[in-house]
């Protein structure tokens, strides 16, 4: 039988269609040319110019405080609504689900709307409080799904052994459970993570004064033309991606 390469040629095209742009942005962030339309030499300027661009540290900042905290929220929030929905099979769990659901396919533009108009009408000022707010609000989705699917083969006669045996609640928590679930907590966690730090649409929206974040800045340099900063800031945040996927994989293949 003679074996087809259209596949391969596909997969192969698909492939060279995502990362050949990413692969450009790494050469232009070591181009010497202001514009980039042309090759004027090897240059670390621009990364020497953006370790002294304090608006986008801040806006650095900004973005890890917010990614951080809500992802640590989003884990405990989404792990327990994930077992809730495991463990109970009732209507009102039925309600809960479509609950967590609805995040994930809601278009992000309508959230961030939403968003808006909840936080103006309670009265909040906006700032890095209602884009924590904003973010914990659709990872918990994320997350609870993660973990939700690590439960499917979970099996909870682990933990009813570990009671038999004299351990409480707490101890068959965090001794059994937690650790069983690890691999789900950090993908879920990264995930969060990831979508929090990677966040435009929603943030524009309940962002404030002061509260600028790192998409918010690279929007704004874009417009105002800084294409050399933003690739060498793109080729920094594409090293630092790879190697948290990295360890996180190390991670997880210890605790099997």
């Amino acid at each position: 039988m003679k074996r087809s390469f259209v596949p391969y040629c596909i997969t192969a095209a698909i492939l060279v269609f995502f990362y050949l742009p990413i692969l450009v942005l790494v050469v232009n962030s070591f181009n010497a040319s202001r514009f980039g339309g042309s090759w004027e030499g090897f240059s670390l300027v621009w990364y020497g110019r953006l370790l002294g661009h304090r608006e986008i540290w801040h806006a650095l900042t900004n973005s890890l405080i917010i990614a951080v905290s809500s992802s640590i929220v989003s884990v405990l929030l989404g792990t327990t609504a994930a077992l809730a929905l495991h463990r109970y099979a009732t209507r009102l769990q039925k309600a809960h689900y479509m609950l967590i659901y609805t995040p994930l396919v809601m278009p992000e533009i309508l959230m961030g709307i939403s968003m808006l108009l909840f936080f103006i009408a309670a009265g909040m000022q906006l700032g890095l409080a209602t884009i924590f707010l904003a973010h914990v609000t659709f990872c918990i989705s994320f997350v609870a799904m993660v973990v939700l699917g690590r439960l499917q083969d979970f099996d909870f006669s682990i933990i009813e052994a570990a009671q038999d045996l004299g351990a409480n609640w707490w101890q068959s928590t965090w001794k059994v459970l937690v650790p069983l679930l690890m691999p789900g907590l950090v993908a879920g966690g990264l995930l969060a993570f990831t979508l929090s730090i990677d966040d435009f649409v929603i943030t524009f929206f309940v962002a404030g004064p002061g509260s600028t974040t790192l998409p918010i800045r690279i929007y704004s340099m874009i417009k105002h033309g800084s294409p050399p900063l933003i690739n060498a800031l793109s080729t920094i945040l594409l090293v630092v991606t790879f190697a948290a996927v990295y360890i996180s994989q190390h991670v997880l293949e210890d605790k099997k």
